[in-house]
């Protein structure tokens, strides 16, 4: 990454942020379902869509938040 990338990517984190956060809460947690709901819809399984890695990264996120919060089903 460039150092221009990374300037760039340092202005944008203030409107990203709020998307790519860890939720610390069911309300930050439903926020990026509902994000990640968009997503699908948007990029579908299209591996080369722009946004196809910024859902790969709520994914991961989402996940993380289950794996620690949401009971399993018996």
């Amino acid at each position: 990454m460039s150092t221009t990338q990374i300037e760039q990517a340092f202005q944008a984190w203030p409107q990203v942020e709020p998307a790519l956060r860890v939720p610390h809460n069911e309300r930050e947690y439903r926020q990026q379902v509902k994000l990640m709901d968009r997503l699908v819809d948007e990029v579908g399984e299209n591996e080369n869509h722009p946004l196809a890695s910024m859902m790969e990264v709520l994914g991961v996120l989402i996940e993380k938040y289950e794996d620690e919060h949401v009971a399993e089903l018996a």
